[in-house]
């Protein structure tokens, strides 16, 4: 495991419907959930922080490549850099389902089962679940993204959400879909900052300085023009304390 280096991770999914189907939805009621297994991969989006939470990277990994390659291209980047995971409900879904879907094409994935940190629920080494541990592990009710998202200054949902994946998808609207991914990897990355100003990691002046560069970094990529455009900066960069 790297010691100071971050990989903030979040997935898009569509239903399986070689091996699952849909239930017809019911007048006025949302269609459920896919079960975990069932859940294809379309996009695995990325942002690598340096120790000093500097952005070295961002994107979604092999783009234009079938579901195994790109489980297999994300399991050789964790297999040789070994950063620490970052994730909104990572244990509840995206580890889960990249684990489910690696069976399913034969991926190897010994990150994951031969180093017990990226597994173990209660120590931020390894993997970092930012909606588990704000849940206190359960005890307390969960937060969405988007809730928590709000509360530092962040829109949320920027104009799409989950339940849109799956209708992009057949339209074949990839880019959207991948803004949509990369948007919220970028929300996530910025809450895990707070969550370090929170535990006493990170102080408030490191933090406006760690926030600031970060969202520099993300205005000069169209991708996110309108998750920054709704940004409020004030609350975000903690401008008023």
């Amino acid at each position: 495991m790297h010691p100071d280096e971050y990989l903030v991770l979040d997935i898009e999914t569509t239903p399986d419907r070689e091996i699952y189907t849909p239930p017809e939805p019911q007048p006025g009621i949302e269609r459920p959930f896919p079960p975990l297994y069932a859940c294809k991969v379309l996009v695995i989006g990325v942002m690598w922080l340096d120790e000093n939470l500097k952005v070295k990277r961002h994107g979604t990994i092999a783009e234009g490549k079938d579901e195994a390659g790109l489980l297999h291209d994300f399991s050789e980047f964790m297999a040789k850099h070994k950063p620490h995971l970052i994730t909104w409900n990572g244990r509840g879904f995206d580890l889960p389902v990249l684990a489910l879907r690696a069976l399913r094409h034969g991926v190897p994935m010994p990150w994951y089962y031969q180093d017990s940190n990226i597994r173990f629920r209660f120590k931020a080494e390894g993997h970092l679940d930012l909606c588990d541990f704000l849940s206190d592990f359960g005890a307390a009710m969960r937060t969405s993204l988007a809730g928590a998202a709000k509360l530092v200054g962040l829109p949320g949902k920027d104009g799409v959400d989950g339940s849109q994946v799956e209708g992009l998808y057949n339209a074949g609207q990839m880019d959207a879909l991948r803004e949509y991914c990369l948007s919220d990897v970028a929300q996530t990355a910025f809450l895990f900052m707070r969550y370090r100003v929170l535990t006493g990691a990170l102080s408030v002046e490191r933090y406006k300085e760690a926030a600031s560069a970060m969202l520099e970094h993300l205005q000069a990529d169209r991708r996110f023009e309108r998750l920054v455009k709704q940004v409020n900066t004030d609350q975000l960069l903690l401008s008023r304390t």
